[in-house]
């Protein structure tokens, strides 16, 4: 069995109302490609990939004018992938989805969010209340709680494969970059109060994670978490990065996820980590990447793993070798696919 996670840049664009593909030569979200070529590069790297089941991050738009459904299988169908069903959950406030394409052959998926609906003035966190829902914090340590909410909500499904149940958690967290500041020192002011609400997410993630754990389900954790441990320097202000939270590793092993591009990013502060995302820096007119997309699982699953698998288009020998797998996978979007394999 073979499960991925894959943020695909501003996928909304390349559909219309209808979640009919956008196949011409009009500029796509994403710069210097067209649409008809992102398009295209999305279906090689899904082709190549041929897993069971893939978390889509940034999905195509669910509203009353749209559907996150009809436009992937529209985009599966197309392809010829055997992940031809998608499925989507509550829709998010900013036009990217969390959704989840899989072959209907291989397992049964539904939508299943765990957790009551909270009250107006949201619940406290050892309630872990629903994911639409509000969560009462104190984020900045004031002794003043406040009302916390997802902008994207994670995706909870339960997913049956003929020998097992499983448990995934779809997750597109608080971006932390200091979008729309003019001045150094609001910089500064919108990255801490993103940093905040980044870290609040992934206490929220682990409350649902521990509730799992303690009922010893069988649970996956993917998706963009817009941080990774020693990303940037207000970490330091915190404590830890939300990945850590998330992954418990300040708990005994048995209660703890296991990303081993996690552990080797906590293990090399400072030296060689992998990467998943690669964007351009205006400022200094070159590429810089980083670790942002995880598929974290509990401790029977990290057993029977085979192979977690980050498709690099230069890192990776088996993506590197095929130009046009790897040209795919630079025009389809600025992060890469994360699979893993399990015997």
């Amino acid at each position: 069995m073979r499960i991925a996670t894959w943020n695909v840049e501003w996928m909304n664009a390349l559909f219309d109302d209808q979640g009919r593909m956008l196949e011409d030569a009009e500029p796509s979200a994403r710069h210097g490609v067209t649409r008809a070529e992102q398009l295209g590069a999305i279906g090689i790297v899904l082709s190549a990939m041929d897993v069971d089941g893939v978390m889509v991050i940034e999905a195509p738009d669910q509203s009353a004018r749209r559907s996150t459904v009809k436009a992937l299988e529209t985009l599966a169908a197309r392809i010829g992938l055997r992940a031809r069903k998608a499925v989507v959950g509550f829709a998010s406030e900013t036009e990217q989805e969390i959704a989840f394409l899989y072959d209907p052959d291989a397992m049964g998926v539904r939508h299943d969010p765990q957790g009551a609906p909270s009250l107006a003035r949201g619940a406290p966190l050892h309630e872990a209340p629903r994911f639409d829902t509000g969560l009462r914090l104190d984020m900045d340590g004031d002794g003043v709680e406040e009302v916390v909410h997802f902008s994207k909500p994670p995706l909870e499904l339960a997913v049956e494969t003929g020998l097992r149940h499983l448990r995934l958690i779809g997750v597109h967290a608080k971006s932390k970059a200091p979008h729309g500041a003019t001045s150094h020192d609001e910089a500064r002011r919108i990255s801490i109060a993103n940093r905040r609400k980044q870290l609040a997410e992934c206490t929220w993630i682990r409350a649902r994670v521990e509730t799992h754990i303690a009922a010893g389900d069988s649970l996956m954790v993917m998706g963009d978490f817009n941080d990774g441990p020693g990303l940037d320097k207000y970490e330091r202000l915190f404590g830890a990065s939300g990945v850590e939270l998330v992954m418990g590793l300040s708990e005994p092993r048995p209660k703890r996820l296991f990303d081993p591009h996690a552990f080797l990013a906590i293990n090399q502060r400072g030296g060689l980590t992998p990467t998943t995302a690669r964007f351009w820096h205006p400022q200094h007119k070159c590429f810089f990447e980083a670790l942002l997309d995880y598929v974290m699982v509990t401790h029977d699953l990290f057993r029977e793993s085979t192979r977690w698998r980050i498709w690099h288009p230069f890192n990776d020998p088996g993506v590197a070798k095929v130009p046009e797998l790897s040209a795919a996978v630079l025009a389809a979007s600025d992060h890469f696919p994360v699979t893993v394999d399990f015997g």
